[in-house]
């Protein structure tokens, strides 16, 4: 299989999309921040000094995914109709397990608004904690669902 943002050349450029039939499309991805127990505390408990830390992630996280074609150079701007980002406090990690899901009706997937929203959403756990903790650590970002299109369903195991 060919990667597709590149052209016979190998010069890359964007995916002409106009022909692709317009389907709803889905894509879920997921994220984790692990910290120390006290920093866990204080985000769970509410006590962080610069507020509400998972509230103010979510919102990151929403906004993050209607900017992912400003941010990845050869993303297509998609007319995003539904984010959603949940933030789970996890205290075996300790830390917050993180998924964000994207939806549109377009002519191409939403898997990297979904893996941006969960990456800026962790991103923005950590600059509000880190005058606490700044050993926290960010990882397992990946896609877990996607849906629509010509590919069909892919769900992670």
């Amino acid at each position: 299989m060919a990667l597709t943002h590149f052209d016979g050349d190998g010069h890359a450029h964007m995916v002409d999309v106009s022909d692709k039939a317009v389907t709803a499309r889905i894509a879920t991805a997921e994220s984790w921040i692990k910290m120390q127990r006290e920093t866990f505390d204080i985000i769970t408990e509410g006590r962080a000094k610069k507020g509400d830390v998972l509230g103010v992630a979510r919102l990151a996280g929403i906004m993050a995914a209607k900017q992912t074609s400003t941010l990845i150079p050869l993303c297509h701007p998609l007319p995003i109709t539904k984010v959603s980002v949940d933030l789970t406090p996890d205290a075996d990690l300790p830390g917050i397990r993180i998924t964000a899901t994207v939806k549109t009706t377009g002519q191409t997937g939403v898997e990297m608004e979904a893996l941006t929203a969960a990456s800026v959403t962790a991103l923005t756990v950590y600059d509000m904690s880190k005058a606490v903790d700044k050993t926290m650590e960010i990882g397992g970002t990946r896609v877990t669902l996607k849906d629509g299109g010509k590919s069909g369903r892919f769900e992670a195991e």
